[in-house]
């Protein structure tokens, strides 16, 4: 192991340090509950991409506080029954990405919704109303305010609004929905899992969101986790606020959701990983009693890991109705 890690072996029992808010289960029913409030108002129109075998449509639909969120939408031409589909959550400030990388998954005959997060690179809305600090960064974005008014809390719950619209598609099996994607898109992939747990297979890679304090306490909270630095320095200098900080922070803390996976798990982890340490990931895959397998790869950091997509792919092609 690097020297920045606790030991492998270590690793496979611990269960991360972040503070569980008390009210953290009613936290979050209170969250779905006004999900279930909201209408979700779906519309699909063509998109100006084509293909011989795939129909590719622009999908909207809104989320909590009225945000309208955007999703890529692929299904196979003449697919004749439901057919299986996988959500895609991308990285950190990112987008949906383009059609391409959707088109196997289509040619394999599954739909593919790829959801562009809310006030990040892609068209969907942040709707804002948080008090408190709104420089940058979407981890400490509502951090000052109430607990409910978390944008990551938000951000989760739109992975629930999307997996609901595609369960509802009548071209869609509901029964083997599949969900994936890497840095931030594999924490989007755990907290989906979490509060849909009908979803049929998971396969995050080296998942963003765990363990806020193990990452503080390694020194890691530069790149991705800048915000948690920067919000100290500004706002809570002495740390004077630290418990309470860490404890608010354990609302949109992945390792804290992970409990709730009923699906099949395929993890892939990269040992050398200092944007998002080994450890905080295990902290959230430890507490996952499903069906899982994690993927390690040695001597690689937070970049592609060789052969994962091939592996993510033949994961989900095996995906049967349970």
């Amino acid at each position: 192991m690097p020297l920045f890690e606790m030991p492998l072996e270590e690793m496979k029992s611990y269960l991360g340090v972040n503070p569980v808010p008390a009210d953290f289960d009613a936290f979050w029913q209170r969250a779905i509950d006004e999900l279930n409030d909201t209408n979700a108002e779906i519309k699909i129109k063509p998109s100006g991409f084509t293909s011989s075998f795939a129909d590719c449509y622009d999908l909207y639909f809104t989320g909590v506080r009225n945000a309208r969120i955007h999703a890529l939408y692929v299904k196979p031409k003449n697919a004749g029954k439901p057919c299986p589909a996988v959500l895609k959550f991308h990285g950190y400030s990112g987008n949906a990405g383009d059609w391409f990388d959707k088109l196997p998954f289509a040619a394999a005959g599954f739909s593919v919704l790829a959801m562009d997060c809310r006030g990040q690179g892609g068209s969907s809305e942040d709707s804002g109303g948080v008090t408190g600090n709104t420089l940058r960064g979407h981890i400490i974005r509502g951090l000052d305010d109430k607990p409910d008014n978390l944008l990551f809390r938000h951000i989760f719950l739109d992975t629930v609004q999307l997996a609901r619209v595609a369960m509802s598609l009548d071209e869609i099996d509901e029964k083997r929905v599949g969900v994936t994607g890497g840095s931030q898109g594999g924490a989007l992939t755990v907290a989906c899992a979490s509060l849909v747990p009908e979803i049929n297979r998971l396969a995050p890679c080296f998942p963003f969101l765990s363990d806020y304090m193990r990452v503080w306490q390694m020194d890691l909270a530069a790149d991705a986790y800048q915000e948690l630095t920067d919000y100290f320095r500004r706002f809570d200098p002495r740390h004077e606020r630290e418990e309470e900080i860490f404890t608010t922070l354990g609302y949109i803390d992945i390792k804290n959701l992970a409990k709730r996976i009923q699906g099949e798990v395929l993890w892939g982890t990269a040992l050398m990983d200092m944007i998002c340490p080994p450890s905080s990931q295990f902290a959230a895959y430890n507490r996952i009693t499903s069906e899982k397998q994690m993927v390690l790869y040695p001597d690689f950091g937070h970049e592609t890991l060789p052969g994962f997509n091939d592996t993510v792919f033949e994961f989900m092609s095996r995906m049967e109705n349970r």
